[in-house]
C-alpha cells in the first residue's frame, strides 16, 4: 500500500516532464515575433489603421452608391408645412400635378383633402437686412468700447 503511493507522485513527475520537454523545445526553436513591446505596439497600430481605413472606405463606397440613385427627380414633394401642436402636423405635398392635404399624428397619417387647384406659394422674400444692421451696429459699439 506504501509503494501504490509512492508510485503515484512518480509517474505525475515524470508526464509533467516529458509534457515540458517539447513545449521548451519548441519555444527554443521558434524565434519570438512581436515579443518585446514595440512589436506589440506595432501590431495594435497595423490593427487601428487597418480597422480606421475600412471605415473610410465603407463611407466612401456609401457616398457613392447614394450618388448613383437620381435625386433631383423626385415626384413627391412637400409644399408647406404646418405645426398643429408638439406631435400633429399639417402638410400639404405634391404628387405629380395634384396636391393633397395629410394630417400626420404620432401614430397615422391621414389624407384631409385633395386640392381641385393646386395651391401656389408666394415666392420667398428675400430675408430683411435689418437685423445684420442692428447686429453690426451692436458688434460696432461693443468694439469702441473696448478702445
Amino acid at each position: 500500500m506504501f509503494k501504490r503511493l509512492t508510485a503515484i507522485p512518480l509517474s505525475f513527475v515524470s508526464l509533467q516532464s516529458f509534457a515540458a520537454e517539447p513545449v521548451t523545445q519548441a519555444a527554443q526553436t521558434l524565434p519570438s515575433v512581436g515579443s518585446g513591446i514595440t512589436g506589440q505596439l506595432l501590431q495594435l497600430l497595423l490593427g487601428l489603421g487597418l480597422v480606421v481605413g475600412l471605415i473610410f472606405l465603407l463611407a466612401w463606397l456609401m457616398r457613392r452608391v447614394q450618388q448613383i440613385t437620381p435625386r433631383g427627380g423626385q415626384v413627391i414633394k412637400i409644399v408647406a408645412s404646418q405645426a398643429l401642436g408638439p406631435r400633429e402636423r399639417l402638410l400639404l405635398v405634391q404628387v405629380g400635378h395634384e396636391q393633397v392635404l395629410l394630417g400626420l399624428t404620432a401614430g397615422r397619417i391621414s389624407p384631409l383633402h385633395v386640392m381641385a387647384e393646386p395651391v401656389h406659394l408666394p415666392d420667398a422674400e428675400p430675408a430683411s437686412t435689418e437685423f445684420a444692421q442692428r447686429l453690426m451696429e451692436l458688434l460696432g459699439k461693443d468694439q469702441k468700447d473696448k478702445s
